[in-house]
C-alpha cells in the first residue's frame, strides 16, 4: 500500500436463507456472507438456480457457540 492510502474495509454479514430447490427438496439454514441483500440473493441464485426462497434473514454479530470437546462429542455418540 502507498503511504497515506486509506484501506476500505467491507463489513460482510451473513444472510440465512430458507429455500425449495426446482427439483423440491427444502434446504434450510443456508448461510451465504455477502456485504448486503442484493449481493446475496445474487450469490444464492449462481449456487441453485430456479429455487424458491421462502426465508432470508441478515446475521451480523451473533455469538458464537463454543467448540465442544472431543470427548463431549464421544459421550454425545455413546449414549
Amino acid at each position: 500500500m502507498e503511504k497515506g492510502s486509506i484501506m476500505q474495509v467491507h463489513q460482510v454479514a451473513k444472510y440465512g436463507f430458507r429455500i425449495r430447490t426446482r427439483g423440491g427438496m427444502l434446504v434450510e439454514n443456508l448461510m451465504i456472507p455477502a456485504r448486503d441483500d442484493v449481493e446475496a440473493h445474487r450469490k444464492l441464485r449462481q449456487i441453485y438456480r430456479d429455487c424458491e426462497i421462502l426465508d432470508c434473514v441478515c446475521v451480523r454479530g451473533t455469538v458464537r457457540t463454543p467448540v465442544s470437546s472431543f470427548e463431549d462429542v464421544v459421550n454425545l455418540i455413546t449414549r
